[in-house]
């Protein structure tokens, strides 16, 4: 019988093994709270999706004119590892030679692995830079718009409330926790580079066992754990800074606002408070002007602010209100009310930006490093904000608006990408697919053919974390686990690190990305960065092998001293917050000198941008991160299938809306708007306000007509619904998390799902 070898996952520690050809798991056994999204790890192993050989897109490997225009609907033809690597390298070498590195587009998202070394984001990074640079993206997906409007405002971003507020904290002091955007334990079972303990669910639980209240602001009413009975505030999508505003005007006139916080920690409030009662635009933003905007009552809002303002109360603003037009305007405004009620620094008090939108944020911080591998600089300096990809491709030479600066887009000739699946990141699918077929070529990394494999012109097969040695480790994790192999590689898949060593023999620059160390010598000397450190500060620190035996290491925490929030309210003077006055910005000066019409130099409410009150598409469509996956990561895994309904996504209905429509639990759908449509399975449910859907993203795209200018995604994935547009011209970040759109019965006939299905390959040309 095989041994069970320890593992990591984005979510969750686990180990594994092989036996009978079947593929075993189990979640660590120090995990109070295991995911259940470990049970899509066994398909890995044998899903007819996974890339086996190395193929190449016939059109781009025949030269055929215009080749690029059949990229999502062409044929590909396998071929043998040293052909793929001779014509990646040939490719590589021309872009670079002909046009420099401002030519190359290095994409990846770093979920593909929780392995500090086998992690594609890091490899891609050093394997470019290598060679000259390339232009890189900023930010995420998750956060565009709150890591550009928080450093403004107390500084850089996770350094600050990240830092501050713990689950150790709310569970022994917190009375209030008002969540904005809730705190969905689906979004806490992950956590970048792994995660060894589930905490959030306990921790809640504590909190609510000592009396604890939460209140969740969400049009949604599962965004927060039925195990705590939170009050529910089903809130119209997208006027979250409204109602924010109208709480905020009842702390003022009833004199509950905090005086002397505001005037020795803050600077600016006097500005925003000619806003917020209308003396600077003649609008006060009471509860009732809150109340017609957001669907809370007035009274309700009045009451709330109240308790707030009674309570030991922890402010949470989610990734998901920032995931929206104008997305920077209500993580300013959560900080701005924290800062009334003058509770930022307080144990369990104040603020904290997408607390719960992670498994490890919340935790005590490490206090030794963790094993990273050096990407070396990109001497490159172009950028762009990482959602603005389409706008790159299609608007080369195009001026952008980005953080007070006037940039331009470059043009891109190649693309090369390794971890990541832009089909699912990505907004406006449509427009993705005229901008994919821009470049002169894409090169892919990957394990399975998604959507993104199926638009490259070089398809390299690689390896998922199970088939590879590596160290798991994260920030604020205290277990670093012994990656083991789990599995042998499946087909002729190679890891990412062995394909770009074999591309820079090619390139002649192999001796400098590889240090000539094989994998295992890497792992070795990775961890010695955290050994040593742990030896210098007198703690237990075995060397590699002694570590590779026995499986995993706990690494020592720093003490719960409330970070730098507490320090800042002990001691603003010695103390201060690395912003222009060295306090929290409501006003800034900075931001209100860059001129910008859709965020100004203090938060405020922004109307609905004219497309999205178009009345032809009255349903609020919310387009959450899934329960049954990271992303769109193992979508073919067991898990993830079992929750699809004739093999489509399911949206959720409020009664009242299906009723009108004619549409009844189990009907497959068709959701549609200006940008495409798809179909999905309608769930019939209370638990979402009457006017709103709610589609899960992470269905991988498939179209019902490959060559179609505008197709259908006959699979579920929202984003072929969602605009391609910046939160402002501030930070450019997606606004996926939102769209307006229409609904009705599908009655065609059903077009069958065949995304899961084994790839059909075509015969190479004589």
């Amino acid at each position: 019988m095989n041994a069970f070898q320890p593992h990591s996952s984005h979510w969750g520690a686990f180990s594994g093994r092989m036996e009978d050809g079947k593929l075993e798991i189990r979640a660590h056994p120090g995990d109070p709270h295991p995911s259940p999204i470990l049970g899509n790890i066994p398909a890995i192993a044998d899903s007819p999706v996974r890339v086996r050989r190395p193929a190449i897109r016939r059109g781009w490997l025949e030269g055929k004119p215009g080749h690029q225009q059949k990229r999502g609907a062409d044929e590909f033809v396998e071929v043998n590892w040293q052909e793929a690597l001779d014509l990646a390298a040939t490719e590589v070498r021309r872009i670079y030679g002909e046009f420099g590195p401002a030519a190359v587009f290095g994409g990846s998202y770093g979920w593909s692995s929780a392995g500090r070394f086998h992690h594609a984001q890091s490899q891609i990074h050093r394997f470019l830079n290598v060679l000259g640079g390339y232009v890189r993206s900023v930010n995420t997906y998750s956060s565009g718009a709150a890591s550009v409007i928080i450093p403004h405002v107390l500084g850089p971003y996770d350094t600050f409330d990240r830092k501050s507020v713990t689950w150790d904290a709310i569970e022994r002091s917190t009375e209030l926790v008002v969540a904005f955007g809730g705190m969905a334990i689906k979004n806490a079972d992950v956590h970048g580079g792994g995660i060894s303990q589930h905490v959030v669910l306990p921790k809640l639980k504590g909190a609510s066992a000592r009396g604890a209240r939460f209140k969740l602001v969400s049009p949604l009413r599962d965004d927060f754990p039925a195990d705590v009975n939170a009050e529910w505030l089903p809130i119209i999508p997208g006027t979250d800074v409204a109602l924010l505003l109208g709480i905020a005007h009842v702390l003022v006139v009833e004199g509950l606002h905090d005086r002397d916080f505001l005037e020795h920690y803050t600077t600016g409030y006097d500005r925003f408070e000619n806003y917020l009662l209308g003396r600077s635009d003649g609008v006060p933003k009471t509860p009732q002007w809150a109340a017609e905007i957001c669907g809370i009552g007035a009274e309700a809002i009045t009451d709330l602010a109240r308790q707030m303002a009674r309570s030991r109360t922890l402010i949470t603003v989610s990734h998901s209100l920032q995931r929206a037009d104008y997305g920077e305007q209500p993580v300013w405004m959560g900080i701005v009310l924290a800062a009334m009620l003058g509770q930022i620094g307080l144990d369990g008090g104040g603020y904290s930006y997408s607390l719960g939108a992670l498994g490890n944020i919340g935790k005590s911080l490490l206090a030794a490093p963790l094993p990273t591998l050096n990407q070396f600089k990109n001497p490159l300096g172009d950028f762009i904000p990482v959602a603005r990809i389409s706008d790159m491709l299609l608007h080369p030479g195009e001026a952008f608006h980005y953080n007070g600066k006037e940039l331009h887009y470059p043009d891109i000739r190649l693309v090369y990408w390794a971890g990541g699946n832009p089909f699912h990141h990505h907004q406006d699918i449509n427009r993705l697919r005229r901008a994919f077929r821009k470049p002169d070529t894409l090169i892919v990394h990957e394990s399975a053919w998604t959507a993104t494999a199926r638009f490259a012109d070089i398809v390299l097969p690689a390896t998922t974390t199970i088939e590879r040695d590596d160290i798991g480790a994260a920030d604020r994790d205290p277990l670093i686990i012994a990656m083991k192999r789990v599995i042998e590689p499946v087909g002729e898949a190679r890891d990412d690190y062995d394909i770009f060593a074999e591309l820079s023999r090619r390139l002649g620059t192999y001796e400098t990305f590889s240090e000539n160390r094989t994998s295992k010598e890497w792992l070795t000397f990775l961890f010695e960065t955290t050994r040593s450190a742990l030896a210098a500060g007198g703690h237990d620190a075995p060397d590699f092998e002694t570590f590779w035996q026995s499986g995993e290491l706990r690494l020592p925490v720093k003490p719960d001293d409330g970070g730098p929030a507490n320090a800042f309210r002990q001691a603003p003077e010695t103390s201060p917050l690395p912003t222009p006055s060295g306090k929290i910005e409501i006003f800034s000066q900075t931001i209100d000198s860059f001129g910008y019409d859709d965020c100004g130099g203090h938060p405020q409410f922004y109307p609905p941008r004219p497309e999205t009150e178009d009345a032809r598409y009255p349903l609020h469509l919310v387009c959450n991160q899934p329960h049954q996956r990271l992303h769109s990561q193992l979508d073919y895994g067991d898990f993830s299938r079992s929750t699809k309904i004739k093999n489509r996504e399911p949206v959720r209905i409020n009664p009242t809306d299906a009723a009108s429509r004619g549409i009844s639990d189990g009907d497959i759908v068709r959701l549609f708007n200006t940008r495409g449509s798809c179909l999905a399975a309608a769930v019939i449910s209370s638990d979402v306000r009457p006017g709103v859907m709610q589609l899960a993203t992470g269905a991988w795209f498939e179209a019902d007509d490959t060559n179609a200018e505008t197709a259908m995604c006959i699979h579920g994935n929202p984003n072929i619904l969602t605009h391609d547009i910046g939160t402002s011209k501030l930070a450019q970040g997606c606004t996926g998390q939102l769209t307006r759109v229409e609904v009705e019965r599908f009655s065609e006939t059903l077009p069958p799902v065949r995304i899961f299905e084994a790839m059909t390959f075509s015969k190479k040309s004589r």
